[in-house]
């Protein structure tokens, strides 16, 4: 069952991109929410087919997106597994036309995630992580679908991320480089034997630490659990680690409040 549904969210996820596509090509309004973040038809869009695919694939687990209806603390505190979406990270980028944006879907049992997609679809790229089989990078995903476990592992490319020797890479975001941002940097400067810094777009910072890119992602500013859930998932199945800024621990999800604290992303 659970191979069934890990090949439906691939598909699902690059449904949803296409979806994304079409309204990437042409011109598009851009509306703001109450917290002045960008929305755009292309989030909408993305929105329905997941939800909707969700439910066909996996009725009985409910569903947190970005764009869905709110979900109080009270209605999902005993929730013990969900689907964590959010059909378009890195709104900001797709309407800069960047090509940097992507879909996350994670799947959250108790308060982990044990698998997550994130899908590149201005690149026809997808990432996945699971407990039970790994990470994968798939290029030219779209034209290999439907993609079972057995074929992910074929056509994949097997990530495994290890701790850094000599130079490191740090991944920060090109508009989130803040003053704690570049204070560890020059921590890190002390220890290795040289920096380097790599910029990237939404919920690829992850995937550039779980492909060996990347040693360190340090995000010491505000997001949303919906931003991280996938992104996690792929990371620590690829043998990194996500954990909160303030005591060093594994990273969590479903609290009351969805606002995430700080938290370094490391690749060991």
């Amino acid at each position: 069952m659970q191979a069934i549904i890990t090949s439906a969210v691939i598909s699902i996820a690059v449904e949803a991109g296409q979806e994304i596509m079409e309204v990437y090509k042409r011109d598009f309004t851009v509306e703001h929410k109450e917290d002045d973040s960008p929305l755009t038809e292309a989030d909408k869009r993305a929105h329905n087919v997941i939800a909707k695919g969700l439910h066909e694939a996996d009725p009985e687990t409910p569903v947190i997106s970005e764009e869905g209806n709110t979900v109080n603390y009270e209605q999902r505190k005993d929730w013990k597994s969900f689907w964590l979406v959010d059909p378009l990270d890195g709104t900001k980028e797709f309407v800069k036309k960047n090509d940097e944006f992507t879909v996350n879907i994670a799947k959250i049992e108790g308060q982990y995630p044990v698998m997550g997609v994130i899908y590149v679809p201005a690149q026809d790229v997808l990432y996945i992580g699971s407990q039970s089989f790994g990470a994968y990078k798939v290029t030219d995903v779209s034209s290999r679908l439907p993609l079972s476990e057995e074929l992910l592992q074929q056509h994949g490319e097997k990530l495994s991320a290890s701790e850094p020797e000599g130079e490191v890479h740090v991944v920060a975001s090109r508009s989130h480089m803040s003053a704690e941002t570049e204070a560890f940097i020059n921590e890190l400067k002390e220890t290795y034997s040289g920096v380097d810094v790599v910029s990237a777009g939404s919920s690829l910072k992850f995937c550039l630490i779980a492909e060996g890119k990347a040693d360190f992602y340090p995000r010491y500013a505000p997001t949303m659990e919906w931003d991280t859930g996938a992104g996690q998932a792929i990371v620590e199945a690829a043998g990194g680690t996500v954990a909160r800024y303030e005591d060093n621990e594994r990273f969590f999800y479903n609290r009351k409040d969805q606002t995430n604290g700080w938290f370094v992303v490391k690749s060991f």
